[in-house]
């Protein structure tokens, strides 16, 4: 990242600053990573003086940085760790980079690697191969010999179709002990096994969202390192840098594994996206007293706006109410949490989960949840302590009527929305299950209406908010091409907003970002076209020409253009 002069100007561009009034300047002035003006050329010089440094923003639009309210970002880092299948189109091809891999492996080391499909969401598979299949543990075997191979399940809601699918190769199974004998740990998990011998073929098939067969049956495979995840999070910051977003919060929480990559990047120095961490608890037993015993403990740093600076924050707790023999055993491999980067056993049975939560409101300590029925919960804490000024979060807002609205309205509670899965994955099949009442999915022009705070998010798939800002404008769905509920259209403006403004409320922030205005942090984002004007279906194509974090250069796509490839 580049030094940070002491004043800067930014000229020659439209500046959408997002404040209440709608503003748009012709420039932009920063000193001390502050924001000193923000009006017309001239205006934006006499405040930096004649000594300060200019970028020309040759009619370029700058927005403030965009803030992602459900990230996961540093999942995105994490699939450039492992060797990818992308673009594979055959067994046969598979079989090509698994002998390439193995070539340059030594006998009896791992070769581990991401699933089959093309990122981010990993579609049509088996369908998208020739053979209308995936590779078994024999032809693994052919290629690869001398290594346990292991080619990796997606994370479900990448895609949000069933089954999840990964493959082991005979030795694989043979370390992982994997027999004709095997019993799945779960119902949901199937071992396949060949008709005529009884034996596993080596495929596994998941009929759940989040793995578990990683964490059970093939618990053996290398997992994620902590050099890993710094190295995938440094990677995941210059791709949310690219695509204009500058902070973002956790929401499902924050593993300690995580947490370590994301404090040894800090240690570093200031880092070029904001976070703001949700708190992923491991609760060592489901009872109260135990609970409530460690809540207590946790207040000092998880209360209010929690411990940390403006770059790096952990406030607050997530939890829910799943507690399954699934979670527990994919909580199996704790502390190592696979690429959910939260604990599984984070869940807690619904009536210790809402003790809990009563003792969270008592120490001020903030929750967030997504747990189905989770707005009767928060209301059943309300009652016993209030809530209303505490900005608790439901996250993943799917569908909602019009009484829920205004209960969560009443509450006070702030929304991250997941527009990707709603609106534009299942927002067609969702509409013909609703009917009359489509108009309750993502109903993002009742939530606004009714005051209520929203914020976009696009939970890393993909990882660029601009998707979600057309998700919330244009309401198309995938299969169909059709508009959702037309009605719950937002304009770009109240997009963009969402997508910044009201990811500075959801952190309690709003006094320093999400707004281009004067005292406010210079995160900026300029961008490759107008999100104001440009062509709508072209609004998920933008992406950022030049990226500002409290007034330093993080990100030139000019720069990055010219850097040789690895």
């Amino acid at each position: 990242m580049t030094e940070q002069p002491d004043n800067l100007i930014l000229n020659g561009g439209k500046i959408v600053t997002l404040d209440p009034q709608s503003t748009i300047a012709d420039a932009i002035a920063i000193s001390n990573g502050r924001i000193l003006a923000v009006g017309s050329n001239d205006a934006a010089a006499q405040a930096a003086g004649p000594d300060a440094k200019r970028i020309d923003l040759a009619g370029k639009t700058a927005i403030p940085g965009l803030i992602d309210g459900h990230a996961h970002m540093d999942r995105e880092g994490l699939k450039l760790r492992l060797p990818s299948l992308a673009g594979a189109t055959s067994v046969d091809e598979i079989l090509e980079r698994i002998a390439a891999l193995a070539r340059n492996a030594k006998p009896g080391e791992w070769i581990v690697t991401m699933p089959i499909g093309d990122p981010p969401y990993y579609s049509g598979v088996p369908g998208i191969l020739r053979e209308g299949r995936v590779p078994n543990r024999h032809e693994l075997d052919e290629v690869a010999p001398n290594n346990p191979v292991y080619i990796r399940a997606i994370w479900g809601h990448w895609r949000n179709t069933l089954p999840l699918v990964s493959i082991a190769n005979t030795e694989a199974l043979r370390i992982a002990g994997v027999t004709r004998d095997t019993i799945p740990p779960a119902a949901t998990i199937q071992i396949d096994k060949d008709h005529a011998t009884g034996e596993p073929t080596g495929v596994f098939h998941e009929f759940n969202y989040k793995p578990i067969v990683e964490h059970t049956l093939m618990s053996v495979t290398p997992r994620f390192t902590l050099e890993d995840r710094l190295a995938g999070l440094r990677d995941s910051m210059r791709i949310y840098n690219a695509v204009g977003t500058t902070s973002v919060f956790e929401g499902h929480g924050i593993a300690a594994e995580v947490l370590a990559a994301y404090q040894a990047l800090r240690d570093e120095g200031p880092t070029s996206v904001r976070a703001h961490l949700m708190f992923s608890p491991s609760w060592p037993a489901p009872d109260s007293d135990v609970v409530g015993g460690l809540l207590e403990s946790w207040g000092a740093w998880l209360s209010g706006r929690g411990l940390g600076d403006e770059y790096l924050r952990v406030g607050g707790l997530y939890t829910e109410s799943d507690y399954s023999e699934e979670n527990l055993l994919r909580a199996g491999t704790a502390p190592y949490s696979g690429w959910a980067g939260f604990n599984y056993d984070a869940a807690l049975p619904e009536e210790v989960m809402v003790d809990m939560m009563i003792d969270a409101a008592r120490h001020d300590i903030r929750v967030g949840s997504f747990t189905p029925n989770i707005l009767d919960l928060y209301e059943k804490v309300d009652r016993t302590v209030p809530i209303g000024d505490k900005r608790w979060v439901i996250e993943h807002v799917g569908v909602l009527s019009a009484d829920e609205i205004a209960r969560i309205r009443d509450l006070g509670i702030v929304l991250t929305v997941y527009s990707g899965r709603y609106i534009y994955q299942d927002g067609a099949m969702l509409a013909r299950e609703l009917g009359d009442d489509a108009g309750h999915i993502a109903p993002m022009r009742s939530l606004i209406d009714a005051g209520v705070h929203v914020s976009l998010a696009t939970d890393n798939v993909p990882p660029s908010l601009f998707h979600s800002v057309w998700h919330a404008t244009a309401r198309i769905a995938e299969e169909t091409g059709a508009v959702i509920s037309p009605e719950q259209c937002i304009s770009r403006e109240e997009a963009l907003a969402a997508a910044s403004r009201e990811g500075a409320y959801l952190t309690f922030e709003e006094d320093i970002k999400g707004t281009l205005e004067p005292g406010k942090l210079a995160d900026i984002a300029v961008l490759t076209d107008d999100p104001l004007t440009v062509d709508e279906a072209k609004i998920p194509d933008i992406e950022a020409d030049l990226v500002l974090v409290g007034g330093r250069v993080v990100y030139d796509a000019a720069a990055e253009a010219s850097k040789p490839s690895a």
